[in-house]
């Protein structure tokens, strides 16, 4: 079954919108974004299935907006973007670089859905609940989650 965009931007639009503006902190950058989330869906609307729709709106959301702060960065729209951005990019090296790869390690070991719920809960700060009907897993479910997360993070740690 193929995915409804026109029912899916009336009901995620709003949504979509805000998780956009999160990430790119800019309304007409976060509006632009939106409907580059909707015209993805629209391209691959044959190949996706009618599942957790919110859920993936949240991952397309995320990465569309990802790459456009990725190309600002390349190319910044002025000298006093550019000035900015190299200032905000002049942080620790070596503990950027750390973090990452400890990140890459610890979503590793875990399922992917993983995550998701812990940039749902953690960084959206979603509540739980909200978390659990966004991924479609129980209150327990998601706790479970975040425990496990944390468990390997601990471990990582102390490696």
């Amino acid at each position: 079954m193929s995915v409804h965009v026109e029912a899916y931007y009336q009901r995620y639009g709003p949504q979509v919108l805000r998780r956009c503006r999160f990430l790119l902190r800019d309304e007409e950058q976060a509006v632009d974004a939106m409907h580059d989330v909707f015209v993805q869906l629209l391209r691959y609307q044959a190949a996706l299935k009618d599942t957790a729709p919110s859920s993936l709106l949240h991952q397309i959301a995320t990465r569309v907006c990802l790459n456009r702060l990725r190309g600002t960065k390349r190319r910044p729209e002025d000298r006093d973007d550019e000035i900015v951005l190299r200032i905000a990019a002049s942080g620790d090296l070596e503990a950027r670089t750390a973090a990452r790869g400890l990140l890459d390690r610890l979503f590793g070991r875990v399922p992917a859905s993983s995550r998701d719920i812990a940039v749902l809960h953690l960084v959206d700060g979603m509540t739980l609940e909200e978390t659990a009907r966004e991924v479609g897993l129980s209150v327990s479910g998601v706790r479970k989650r975040l425990r496990a997360l944390s468990a390997v993070l601990q471990e990582l740690e102390a490696a």
